[in-house]
């Protein structure tokens, strides 16, 4: 299972929706021993809050498809939980 940091998915998203706005929080740590937890507090739990160009005319689940599929590597390798907020 791959650890990752906010920054590695804040440039995905940046280079896939070109975002207006974007704060990607690491909350690895408040879910230890959660499923998903890999035990080390960091990596695995996500909050994504994102505006985009992207979004405009889209309904809320087509939006969050974009960034589950702009973030589908690190889900692939082990990223458990992206919490979305779109803007």
């Amino acid at each position: 299972m791959g650890q990752f940091t906010a920054i590695q998915l804040e440039q995905r998203l940046r280079e896939k929706l070109s975002p207006g706005q974007l704060e990607v929080l690491d909350e690895s740590a408040a879910h230890a021993g959660h499923a998903g937890a890999d035990g080390t507090g960091s990596g695995t739990h996500f909050r994504v809050r994102i505006a985009s160009p992207l979004f405009t005319g889209k309904p809320r689940v087509a939006r969050h498809r974009l960034v589950y599929d702009a973030l589908q590597e690190f889900i692939d390798q082990g990223v458990h939980a992206i919490a979305i907020e779109t803007l």
